[in-house]
């Protein structure tokens, strides 16, 4: 069955950069149908902490993320897995807010526009004549000009697309959890362990989100999340008193496999990719979610040139839309890899933090060198 709406653009995957570009595209006047699998509001396995880079664009897509009661962020604490720490002031700053509360409000607010949201699973996109073809489970065919991907860290669209990302496997499982106990406002902690990396942040209603990312290699030599937890991640004494202090809200802790950190085209069979479907950042850079949010500007700002025809062809649209990407994200993601293979090193490790220790300001330039400046708008 073939089904053809008149949508301007369809967008595959409901996370933070498929609604913020779904608000964006519909606040410039198209039509816009929007797919997610999931039903909001969900939690996702996240770190869940924004730098305020993204803030001036929040307030012109009328976005007022105080209404949600985030936390203010100013400080970062860092430390080695021994517990030796250095604290560095955040240059922009950021706030705390959950997957849970953020998803759900950009959903209303891209409702309110007029986007269309569907939750359906989408099971193949083809692209012919230059049209785009959707299949969802159903066998329902949508018909579209232009469509985003915006489906996340992993999908099975990955494997139908044959994306080289998916074709070397994964190391990285990551796994999270709120928790209530003492931990201070201001501050995002991360904090190292053999073979990972530990995030510490409060969101709104005073929970703690913990999210680690561990190597699977070591991490499935336990039995069990616990185990792993008490026999790894707890050796570094600072995760040992968090933990020991709080308590956990979740009945059990969210957990995603196949985290993939390799390079990935950012244009797919002419769809573009937005967000952790175009780059993932390594989470010790704590910048995915504003660079999921800026991703989903540069898409929208360029879609509506192309539908306002100063963008004049698809392969202008795609050519500069890799070039955008490439400016405002490559630098950062290379510099996440780099940081990861020195972290999991533990000489280089302890030389890094040495010198950290000496010149303090060193941390702020590689916090600089992980985010960006405010969006202009």
């Amino acid at each position: 069955m073939t089904l053809k709406i008149n949508h301007s653009v369809i967008i595959v995957g409901g996370g933070l950069a498929g609604l913020t570009a779904a608000i964006h595209l519909s606040k410039i006047g198209l039509q816009v149908l929007l797919f997610e699998k999931n039903k909001f509001p969900k939690h996702k396995v996240c770190g869940e902490y924004v730098s305020n880079e993204v803030l001036p664009y929040l307030k012109w897509l009328d976005i007022n993320i105080s209404e949600l009661n985030p936390t203010a962020i100013q400080e970062l604490q860092f430390s080695d897995i021994n517990g030796k720490t250095i604290n560095s002031v955040l240059p922009l700053g950021g706030f705390g807010i959950s997957r849970y509360a953020l998803d759900h409000f950009l959903y209303h607010k891209a409702l309110a526009n007029g986007c269309v949201i569907v939750q359906d699973r989408i099971n193949n996109i083809d692209f012919k004549e230059d049209l785009f073809a959707v299949t969802t489970a159903d066998n329902t065919i949508y018909e579209s000009k232009m469509v985003i991907g915006a489906f996340g860290k992993y999908s099975n669209l990955d494997h139908n697309l044959n994306r080289k990302s998916t074709t070397n496997k994964s190391s990285w499982i990551a796994v999270k959890s709120h928790y209530s106990g003492n931990f201070p406002n201001d501050l995002v902690g991360l904090y190292n362990f053999k073979g990972g990396y530990c995030g510490v942040s409060k969101v709104e209603n005073n929970h703690i989100n913990i999210c680690y990312l561990a190597d699977y290699k070591t991490f499935k030599k336990y039995k069990n999340i616990e185990e792993y937890q008490n026999n790894v991640v707890l050796k570094n004494p600072l995760l040992q008193e968090i933990f020991d202090t709080c308590e956990s809200i979740f009945e059990k802790p969210l957990t995603i496999s196949q985290v993939s950190f390799d390079k990935k085209e950012m244009v797919e069979n002419h769809m573009l990719m937005i967000g952790d479907a175009a780059g993932l950042i390594h989470p010790l850079c704590g910048n995915g979610m504003a660079m999921a949010i800026h991703s989903a500007k540069i898409v929208s700002e360029l879609v509506g040139d192309f539908y306002s025809g100063k963008i004049k062809s698809r392969s202008e649209l795609e050519n500069k839309y890799r070039k955008e990407w490439n400016f405002n994200f490559n630098k950062r993601l290379k510099t996440g890899r780099i940081l990861a293979k020195i972290l999991n090193q533990q000489k280089l490790s302890d030389a890094v933090m040495a010198i950290l220790l000496k010149f303090p300001f060193v941390l702020t330039m590689i916090i600089k060198k992980t985010h960006g400046k405010p969006l202009s708008v």
